[in-house]
């Protein structure tokens, strides 16, 4: 089986070729630059070869409804070239496959649900932090659809009183993209994370912030196991600040085998940055079912 994915991002393409064991032929990469420039490229690079199907990881706001009109559309996102653009049908025209469809940390999620560390389980959380934050959820072994799909990265965060800082989200001053998104500590602290690594206080304040939101996600969603991936969760040394933080925040209300192995409940992605791909993988061969 051969299976093409497709992880769609902001500012680049990640465009490969793999298989239903998750092995990864081939990759390319291309700037994501107007559909009128970018599609063709795509087009071509999957017709070089036979597939049987495509998995569409996607930047968002997305349409996922297959009832909808508008299925398979990029939406209301701020990059005006791909706005109301209908991806999905695009290449379902210039591919004549199945086409598996869904958003990019989505994605990210699945990869982690079939081939990583969230293998067998039936509820899990992928976060991604780096230049935005998002977040996919698995829940039943499905990944959560519903009014249209998690926004969970605008999640509104009590404000550590000794932080000044206004935010960079443009719609709320305190969420936890505006607030813990790599632009936000590159702003906060006027270096780009990779050259703080050495300022205690800078993970201090990024590692409650983010606890802060897994306290929020725990209790709701009730998630088998956590895993935080994106390029400020290459600064390791967050981990075991977060998962104190954490543990302090339920203050010991939460009784769970999972609160007391926190090393193995809060995780880095476990696929090398491949995880968004892989999931890609999956989502071609849901299509093909």
């Amino acid at each position: 089986m051969l299976l093409g994915a497709l992880e769609a991002g902001g500012t680049k393409m990640v465009l490969a070729i793999g298989n239903e064991n998750g092995e990864i032929k081939d990759r390319i990469s291309l700037p994501t630059l107007t559909p009128e420039e970018t599609m063709p490229q795509m087009t071509d690079y999957f017709k070089n070869h036979k597939l049987d199907a495509l998995g569409i990881g996607t930047f968002g706001p997305a349409d996922l409804n297959k009832n909808s009109s508008t299925y398979g559309y990029i939406t209301t996102t701020p990059k005006l070239a791909w706005r109301n653009y209908n991806i999905c049908g695009e290449f379902k025209k210039a591919l004549g496959i199945p086409i598996g469809f869904d958003t990019d940390v989505n994605a990210a999620c699945l990869g982690e649900a079939t081939f990583g560390c969230m293998k067998g389980l039936e509820n899990g959380i992928y976060i991604t932090i780096g230049t935005g934050v998002g977040a996919g959820i698995l829940t039943g072994g499905k990944l959560l659809h519903g009014m249209l799909h998690p926004e969970a990265c605008h999640i509104l965060i009590e404000r550590n009183p000794k932080d000044t800082f206004e935010g960079t989200c443009p719609y709320h001053k305190n969420c936890l993209e505006g607030l813990a998104a790599g632009p936000a500590i590159e702003k906060r602290w006027g270096k780009k994370a990779i050259e703080l690594k050495d300022c205690a206080e800078v993970w201090e304040l990024e590692a409650e912030y983010i606890a802060k939101a897994l306290v929020n996600y725990i209790l709701i969603m009730s998630p088998e196991r956590i895993v935080l991936g994106g390029g400020v969760m290459h600064q390791e040394q967050l981990f075991p600040i977060i998962r104190r933080k954490v543990k302090e925040l339920l203050g010991g209300y939460l009784s769970t085998k999972q609160m007391d192995d926190m090393d193995s409940y809060i995780v880095g992605a476990s696929l090398n940055d491949n995880q968004g791909v892989m999931g890609c993988l999956s989502l071609a061969m849901q299509a093909l079912k």
